[in-house]
């Protein structure tokens, strides 16, 4: 039986994306009605840490016990990685042990070798690539909020990280345009864009004219984890890509504003806007959970039978 994997947002096709975000509906309901829901029960969750995180340790460890399964933390320090065992030596034995694996780590061919050997479904919790549990999550909310994205209008503002990556796999999966506005030296690495992509991406030199018309207005922190020394001269070539209520004002009347968080208020990101009505960040964050959940029951039972 072939292990299904979900490394970057194209490991999965539209229709099993549309089943994820109806799945995701249907246990978000339960979790509210208190319903027990154990379909891995005795599962367990490896989850690796090379890169710190709140929401994405929490939304794993809550999501597999909610499903009746448990989960075990290990960072770079509790495995043999630290000592320079070969990533492919520690999946071919974590995997023996383990139902799932979820990695949170630095570059994408870390996950990919580590996927190869493993005999179980490895979930990309975070690489420099690409974040594609949390789009997930993302456009879910913006579903739970405004129904469907096809034919909608995203705005990115800001540098083209792995949330602008993983959006733009997002927009030609979904059918959606995505807007971008990063400062001079921070916009689109070439290499990483495909003419697939032209339909569905349009950059601008001006945040403000990005956002205008958007549907969603989203960003994220100025200085990535692993870019700290950064920090000082981005804040001074972001100073004028802040989302702010005057950048929202542009967008659609009904847009939304998304940050995958934390959030630096002030910087990115306005107090007003990040508290304000448009708001639906602290619904996306919880939405990690509800995805997770139906992401880690479909790669390991396929779709669910009522």
């Amino acid at each position: 039986m072939t292990v299904k994997h979900f490394l970057q947002l194209t490991d999965l096709d539209r229709d099993e994306h549309q089943y994820l975000f109806q799945r995701t509906r249907q246990l978000k309901a339960m979790f509210k009605d208190y319903v027990i829901h154990h379909p891995l029960k005795d599962r367990m969750l490896a989850m690796v840490f090379e890169k710190q995180s709140t929401r994405t340790r929490v939304s794993f460890e809550a999501g597999i016990h909610q499903l009746g399964g448990s989960s075990i933390n290990l960072t770079r320090g509790d495995t043999q990685l630290g000592r320079g065992e070969p990533i492919e030596d520690v999946a071919r034995v974590i995997s023996r042990m383990v139902d799932l694996v979820m990695i949170r780590t630095y570059d994408q061919t870390i996950i990919e070798r580590f996927a190869e050997y493993s005999r179980v479904p490895v979930i990309n919790g975070l690489t420099n690539e690409y974040h594609p549990c949390q789009i997930l999550a993302d456009v879910y909310t913006y579903i739970e909020h405004r129904e469907s994205i096809q034919g909608r209008t995203v705005a990115w503002i800001g540098d083209a990280n792995n949330m602008f990556y993983t959006w733009l796999q997002a927009a030609r999966l979904l059918d959606f345009k995505l807007h971008v506005s990063a400062p001079e030296g921070y916009g689109i690495d070439p290499a990483r864009v495909s003419p697939e992509d032209a339909p569905y991406l349009t950059s601008f030199a001006d945040p403000m004219e990005a956002a205008r018309g958007a549907h969603l207005v989203t960003t994220d922190v100025w200085t990535s984890m692993g870019f700290e020394a950064e920090t000082d001269e981005r804040k001074k070539d972001f100073a004028d890509f802040q989302v702010d209520e005057e950048m929202m004002a542009l967008a659609d009347p009904q847009a939304l504003f998304m940050h995958c968080l934390p959030a630096h208020r002030g910087e990115e990101v306005s107090e007003g806007v990040l508290e304000g009505p448009q708001s639906v960040v602290w619904d996306e964050a919880e939405n990690r959970l509800h995805v997770q959940k139906a992401l880690m029951e479909y790669l390991l039972l396929g779709r669910h039978q009522d």
